[in-house]
């Protein structure tokens, strides 16, 4: 029987896909029977290698799920719709990534205490002057807290904007390039890395010893290292994925990164600042956890990633997510909408390292009858209802922040998250997660109030 005509373009796309996947199969099985990778290789797969295979390679990635990203592939040479429209937001990012930069701690016109410019450097973004600027207090010391209120003079350090800037546009980078094969996103995106990661003239150095700094009291806290902790995950996935044959990002440049990877997760476990994060019970302890069991997956330490994800059953969603799903350390804070969301970004992703070393904690309860599928379906009445349906006091409520954590429950099974999609307002820049499935914070309010 014949098919309608407007049914015959997706016939061909499908037989189109099914003939590029028996080409790519029969290409790489003996040469993949001959010499067979191991699976702890630091190097891409063989069957990365070969030119016909590398349309499906799956990257080795420590958050996003390298096989979705396959997935991804195969529904846009279908035609689905969806994958393509975020397709399309993501490439309009990458695209305006590629004149941008390349970005280096170097250009700051501050020196660190240390008296190196190599070395990363911020200002605490909640704490403000008590005084009036004079010569001999030129800072206005004492400073004071003022939670979720922004001090604008932290602008003057670009440290972390640029840092900001620079790590989305790698990973908007290396996708664009996953997807599309086009050679001038990687090359873009290898300079970024190498210019922020490698380069001798330009590189920073592996801590974050002066990271939120308060003038007249501290040079750098524990709590500074949040600056890092999901944009670096995402700069480790953005390397993973060139790494499967990129133009312009070759074995040298994955070395020299998975070194300075493993010197920064020393620095993570040894540090003052390091063991000071790791102390924090709320989402600033989540955060460092799931950045450091995502460099040690990166670095090949899968004991040390699965035991990080697995301790936090009890040190992180024990503690911090009630039977209901509430969040009480994030409900106290003046801008708690986001800080729930924030947490849960940190989670979600920790969850996702956990899937790739064998632990699932999406499927975990607490004692009290917490997880993080009650966690996010906290959040839905105000992600589909708007403001007037969140419990706690935020100042700067942003609706659309719950929308990658109902993703991300939604691919876990969670009806109710899936149902709540499609009443949830999209961010400026559009839903991005079906083509970079992994959760994001979505109200960065890194420049604004955090």
């Amino acid at each position: 029987m014949l098919h309608p005509p407007r049914s015959r373009p997706r016939f061909a796309r499908v037989f189109a896909v099914l003939a590029t996947v028996t080409a790519v199969f029969s290409t790489t099985a003996g040469v993949a029977a001959a010499a067979p990778v191991p699976a702890s290789s630091d190097s891409p797969s063989l069957f990365c290698r070969v030119p016909a295979a590398s349309l499906l390679c799956a990257p080795d990635t420590a958050v996003l799920d390298g096989n979705q990203l396959v997935r991804n592939k195969i529904a846009l040479l279908i035609g689905d719709r969806t994958t393509r429209t975020s397709l399309n937001k993501l490439l309009t990012q990458a695209n305006a990534a590629l004149t941008k930069g390349p970005w280096t701690v170097v250009d700051k016109p501050q020196t660190p205490p240390s008296g190196d410019k190599h070395d990363y450097l911020s200002l605490a973004p909640y704490y403000w002057p008590t005084q009036p600027p004079t010569p001999a207090n030129p800072s206005g010391c004492p400073y004071v807290q003022k939670d979720g209120v922004r001090n604008p003079a932290t602008d003057a350090i670009p440290d972390k904007s640029e840092r900001l800037t620079a790590f989305s546009s790698i990973y908007q980078l290396s996708l664009a390039w996953y997807y599309t094969r086009n050679p001038a996103y990687a090359q873009r995106a290898a300079l970024d890395l190498r210019t922020w990661f490698l380069d001798a003239a330009t590189r920073m150095n592996p801590n974050l010893n002066f990271a939120q700094g308060i003038p007249c009291k501290t040079d750098g806290r524990g709590i500074g290292i949040i600056e890092f902790s999901y944009t670096f995950t995402q700069v480790l996935d953005a390397a993973a994925i060139l790494d499967t044959g990129a133009p312009g990002w070759n074995g040298t440049d994955n070395a020299g990164l998975k070194a300075w990877s493993g010197d920064f997760l020393t620095w993570l476990q040894t540090s003052k600042n390091g063991k000071d994060e790791a102390a924090q019970t709320n989402n600033h302890g989540t955060f460092y956890e799931m950045l450091s069991a995502g460099i040690a997956l990166y670095t090949g330490n899968k004991t040390l990633a699965r035991q990080i994800v697995q301790n936090a059953e009890s040190t992180r969603i024990d503690t911090q997510i009630d039977g209901d799903g509430n969040q009480p350390q994030e409900a106290i804070r003046t801008l708690s909408y986001h800080y729930f969301t924030f947490n849960l970004v940190a989670m979600t992703r920790l969850a996702a390292i956990g899937k790739h070393v064998g632990v699932d904690l999406w499927a975990y309860r607490t004692p009290q009858g917490g997880s993080l599928f009650k966690a996010v379906d906290f959040l839905i009445p105000a992600a589909t209802g708007g403001a007037s349906y969140w419990p706690h006091p935020d100042i700067a409520f942003n609706q659309y922040a719950a929308l990658d954590s109902l993703h991300a429950a939604a691919d876990q099974g969670d009806r109710a998250a899936r149902a709540a999609l499609a009443h949830t307002p999209v961010p400026p820049g559009g839903d991005l997660y079906p083509v970079r499935p992994a959760a994001e914070q979505l109200d960065d309010i890194s420049l604004t109030h955090s």
